[in-house]
């Protein structure tokens, strides 16, 4: 995590998780691509747009709770899910390679049946964007898949057909592969992910078909159609606009005004309580605040008014009371 020193600079924590290299020009270069981005999104006339992979997705397949399997087909699952992220362009926006979306999926197989080729098992999945000039990585969302099951054999060719949704596991990997363009694109440009996000949202109707879990609504909170559908609903419009508040007005400024940063992060947070308070049963809210917890302590621990830490606590401690003896640090 990342905190203000004394000087009122950005640093970072021992905790902390990821580091990019070169943060600050790649921060400025991304910042225009995305700018351009946004830019072709909307001019429909342009005649042709330049086409490029998204996505700088790192896969892992951990297998170790299936015993007595040649390992060679989770290796071979692990490349052809890397592949498919990473290969194919899901979008015709254009990114260069130093501004890829950085995102991971780990794969935990807690079962594998070699007579139907069907494994069983969970996906912690991940998105995160650089904060400028500051060589820190903060996670964009970050949720567990209880229900990652799909049937795969070694010569599979891993092809999605948006309008012909039969396979679980490309269904799956798409879906999450428009989460993760949609929602970084929310922190550079308020709403700034929509045609991605409304893809996702293709997904999960056109995968009411599918026998597998995790795509019906009112079975999970949590999966796949309590994301997407939450996340677009209008009443939770708040939390996509906290987005980009909180990144690239809060985050992305701390390094040239730790105040003005701050300030803009608790505006963000108070976007974020209109979210809970206009559909409490949400859980977007509270796993905001689970991924972010640390980065929200220490952003006002030693930092800020009485008043803004004031207004921050009441309002994590109401979405998130399990939390509250982290949150009672922000007081501090």
């Amino acid at each position: 995590m990342f905190f203000l020193n004394n000087d009122d600079y950005l640093v970072m924590s021992e905790e902390s998780s990821t580091f990019v290299t070169n943060n600050s020009w790649q921060m400025r270069l991304r910042l225009f691509y995305i700018f351009f981005l946004l830019l072709v999104q909307a001019a429909s006339w342009l005649p042709c747009r330049l086409m490029a992979q998204e996505l700088n997705c790192k896969v892992n397949v951990i297998h170790s709770q299936v015993q007595g399997t040649n390992k060679e087909v989770f290796e071979i699952l692990e490349r052809a899910i890397t592949e498919f992220m990473n290969n194919r362009a899901w979008t015709d926006l254009q990114f260069q390679d130093a501004e890829k979306i950085d995102c991971s999926l780990n794969i935990t197989i807690k079962k594998y049946d070699e007579a139907s080729n069907v494994f069983t098992g969970e996906l912690l999945y991940q998105l995160s964007r650089p904060v400028f000039q500051s060589g820190y990585n903060t996670t964009v969302f970050s949720m567990r898949d209880a229900d990652f099951v799909f049937t795969y054999t070694e010569q599979d060719d891993l092809v999605f057909n948006e309008n012909n949704i039969d396979n679980n596991l490309t269904a799956m990997l798409a879906y999450y592969a428009y989460l993760f363009i949609g929602m970084d694109l929310d922190t550079f440009s308020p709403l700034g992910g929509t045609e991605p996000l409304q893809m996702a949202e293709n997904i999960v109707s056109n995968a009411q078909t599918l026998s597998e879990p995790g795509w019906k609504a009112f079975d999970d909170g949590k999966n796949r159609h309590a994301i997407i559908n939450d996340y677009m609903e209008s009443s939770l419009e708040p939390l996509r606009q906290m987005q980009y508040k909180y990144h690239r007005g809060g985050l992305d400024e701390m390094a040239q005004n730790a105040d003005r940063g701050r300030v803009a992060v608790t505006e963000a947070m108070e976007m974020l309580a209109e979210a809970y308070s206009n559909k409490p049963l949400s859980m977007l809210p509270q796993i905001f605040t689970e991924f972010k917890r640390d980065e929200i302590v220490n952003i006002y621990s030693g930092h800020g008014t009485e008043k803004e830490k004031q207004a921050v606590y009441d309002i994590v401690s109401e979405i998130n009371a399990s939390q509250n003896t982290y949150w009672n640090r922000i007081k501090r």
